[in-house]
């Protein structure tokens, strides 16, 4: 793929996680088996706390929402006190999660739930977010030609801050200028990429997004902020039109920074 010189009007870098500096996999076979392995282990041993009844609430409101899908499971408020009616409710919600999970949705109220159990999980050492290597000293070369770095992914910001923080790099989290989650948009809507231009105070085309989605580098390119698709061991392939329209790069260190000369 050789390099990709950076336009040079661009003056902030924003990254994708999932498939751009972190591992399908990781995300794929670690942090997602944790939540649905421990899921129901978490929920009675926090059940009391005002954080887990909060997402709880959150899980209730969205699944009302969701009443009318095919396959939506209901969680239905305490109607006593005892530990058999305890149990009944934590299945329900138990249940709602694994359904979510297997619709692939990106709903808050799920995104805010797995935050705080990944927490627990880095905090404890149970997991440690993993990096491609060449991601860091591309970030810090970046920086030191003056880029502001950003991060833009369907999970929590608190997630997002998880995995740097606790990462099989140590913690690299003051790289990172910001973060965006869902909450600015949707990462294929081309709004999103709007509003996250004007939250960091910049034109769209000041911003160069790296993704491995095509659907995602579309809505930013509508949104006239420059794109590469990022080609990574694990990634979804790209069709034959797709290798030809976008500027494709398998490592940050392809990235030619003007600046840099």
């Amino acid at each position: 793929m050789g390099v990709l010189p950076v336009p040079a009007e661009v003056c902030a870098i924003l990254l994708d996680i999932e498939g751009t500096t972190t591992p399908i996999a990781f995300v794929q076979e670690t942090l997602f088996p944790y939540i649905k392995d421990n899921v129901k282990e978490y929920l009675r041993a926090h059940w009391e706390e005002e954080e887990c009844q909060r997402d709880v609430g959150l899980l209730r409101k969205q699944a009302q929402e969701d009443s009318s899908l095919d396959g939506a499971v209901p969680i239905p408020l305490e109607s006593g006190s005892g530990e058999e009616e305890l149990e009944r409710v934590i299945q329900a919600v138990v249940d709602n999660v694994h359904w979510q999970m297997s619709m692939d949705r990106k709903t808050t109220a799920l995104k805010q739930l797995q935050g705080h159990m990944w927490r627990a999980a880095y905090a404890t050492g149970l997991v440690k977010g993993e990096i491609f290597e060449d991601v860091v000293p591309a970030i810090r070369k970046w920086r030191e030609a003056g880029m502001k770095v950003y991060i833009y992914s369907s999970g929590s910001i608190e997630a997002q801050k998880l995995l740097f923080s606790y990462s099989t790099e140590g913690d690299i989290l003051e790289l990172f200028d910001g973060h965006f989650d869902t909450k600015i948009g949707p990462k294929v809507e081309s709004e999103s990429y709007r509003r996250i231009a004007a939250s960091i105070g910049c034109a769209t085309n000041n911003i160069l997004f790296l993704t491995d989605v095509p659907r995602e580098a579309n809505a930013a390119e509508e949104a006239d902020t420059h794109v590469a698709v990022v080609i990574r061991p694990g990634n979804a392939g790209l069709t034959d039109d797709e290798k030809s329209y976008y500027s494709l790069i398998s490592s940050f260190t392809e990235l030619f920074l003007p600046s840099s000369t």
